[in-house]
């Protein structure tokens, strides 16, 4: 269990992010289209997982178009933003923001990403929802960078992150 903020306040996830060597978590996750993807969809990438709380903050939009800007021209890694929105508002958030270079990825079907990752949010008023943070995937699926952001309304280190891949 990791501790981090909400404006202050004391919250916890219900785990911590995979260590870095290690081989990530297999996941299920759903597509702007309803169809559902794995790790093994993105065979062969680096991978930059952006996990936001939700598509309909300033923060988690926020981080989202900053990868969108950095995935530009990038063929070698996929850029995933995964939230517990619904597909259908993830795709209006890209339609509306111009996203067009990231993929947002739902745990509308299964909470097991954000169980395996560590980043549910198991107390407080985002109870159910996940933390911030990012995840870079190297090719073969071994984690090279993580960062749990301490405080929610925090935006992530990008430089870090881009860093890392």
């Amino acid at each position: 269990m990791a501790t981090i903020t909400l404006e202050g306040n004391e919250i916890h996830t219900n785990g911590d992010l995979p260590e870095i060597g290690a081989s990530a978590p297999d996941f299920k996750l759903t597509t702007k289209d309803l169809n559902d993807v794995s790790l093994a969809d993105f065979a062969g990438k680096k991978k930059l997982l952006n996990i936001v709380p939700s598509l309909d903050t300033g923060i988690c939009a926020m981080s989202t178009k900053k990868f969108n800007d950095a995935a530009r021209g990038r063929d070698d890694v996929v850029f995933l933003t995964i939230s517990s929105d619904l597909p259908f508002a993830q795709g209006r958030f890209c339609e509306a923001e111009h996203i067009d270079a990231v993929q947002t990825l739902s745990m509308m079907r299964d909470k097991n990403f954000a169980k395996d990752y560590g980043v549910l949010i198991t107390d407080g008023p985002l109870a159910g929802i996940t933390a911030r943070a990012v995840v870079v995937l190297d090719a073969g699926n071994k984690v090279v960078y993580t960062e749990l952001v301490p405080e929610i309304v925090q935006e992530p280190d990008y430089d870090k992150a881009l860093a890392a891949l």
